[in-house]
């Protein structure tokens, strides 16, 4: 019987953001160097840094890095001068991609791709991943565009979350708090569909209640199946409106209890039929008389 590899099972839960700096190709023809490698692994069920590596990378060419940065903290010739080679540093950096699920913002069509020809310019083989979470692709089709052009910097400004320094691992802690806050967006609004949380200019309040206090409040006896659920949200404006329910379990039957809930009204049930014969006498009464005289004694009615 073959014993689990307990290890490698855990490795291949793990996430590992990372993020290449590289030059830009000022003329056709010329190719990308990486010239920084950050990355940090997370656990998945946590979201808490287990490791984070990062290293500056002296490219084959070094005339295609500037003398100065066009960017406030950027690389410059001088910092990667004497950084080491790719070769000298793919081994660290394959054994923190290989086996684990990569994530990154727009890493599918640039990271992976600039990472797999930098393995294969050194003859070595590529790192494998067991999965690929591309944040541009999440985020533009489950939190839209509601941020501009999802880039990371225009992410990070809507969250203020401060700018983006086009730092490595300083853009994968970024990505990540990014990814949080996207998250508890959605969340939110998933669980109220009616709060219109992008909004922050909104004056209504949101109010939540126990499963005792939902059942407590005055409602139509066909409101009384929708109140227990155990987790269900109860949401309440400013002005006072009538509270929306959000059924969030369609496996919670209603209880004995709320079902022979009664709402209070304010007649006495059994003369109910007495309240309808007295409003149809009164409209039969006033067909040819003013308004205000039927507004009069309609106002007997219900006392």
């Amino acid at each position: 019987m073959a014993i689990p590899n307990i290890s490698s099972n855990k490795r291949s839960s793990e996430i590992v953001f990372f993020d290449l700096e590289t030059n830009v190709p000022s003329k056709p023809g010329q190719k990308f160097w990486v010239l920084e490698f950050g990355a940090m692994v997370v656990c998945s069920r946590k979201l808490v840094e287990l490791e984070s590596y990062c290293t500056l990378i002296r490219p084959g060419e070094l005339s295609v890095v500037g003398l100065k940065s066009g960017r406030i903290g950027g690389i410059t010739r001088k910092e990667v001068a004497d950084a080491p080679s790719f070769e000298q540093v793919a081994d660290k950096i394959f054994s923190i991609l290989d086996g684990r699920i990569w994530a990154g913002h727009n890493i599918q069509r640039f990271d992976c791709v600039r990472i797999k020809a930098a393995f294969a310019e050194i003859g070595r083989p590529t790192p494998v991943p067991v999965g690929i979470i591309d944040s541009l692709g999440v985020l533009t089709e489950k939190f839209g565009k509601r941020a501009g052009n999802m880039k990371m910097a225009s992410l990070a400004a809507y969250f203020d979350l401060g700018e983006q320094k086009h730092r490595s691992l300083d853009d994968v802690r970024m990505n990540l708090e990014v990814l949080k806050h996207c998250a508890t967006v959605l969340l939110l609004e998933s669980s109220l569909p009616d709060l219109s949380i992008g909004n922050c200019q909104t004056t209504s309040s949101i109010t939540t209640r126990s499963r005792s206090q939902v059942q407590n409040f005055p409602s139509s006896p066909i409101d009384n199946k929708w109140q227990n659920s155990p987790s269900s949200i109860t949401t309440r404006s400013s002005k006072g409106k009538s509270p929306c329910r959000e059924e969030t379990s369609r496996k919670s039957p209603p209880s004995p209890s709320a079902i022979g809930y009664q709402r209070a009204v304010p007649y006495a049930r059994q003369s109910l039929g007495k309240v309808t014969a007295g409003v149809r006498n009164l409209l039969c009464k006033a067909q040819n008389k003013p308004l205000n005289t039927l507004l009069k004694h309609s106002q007997t009615l219900f006392r």
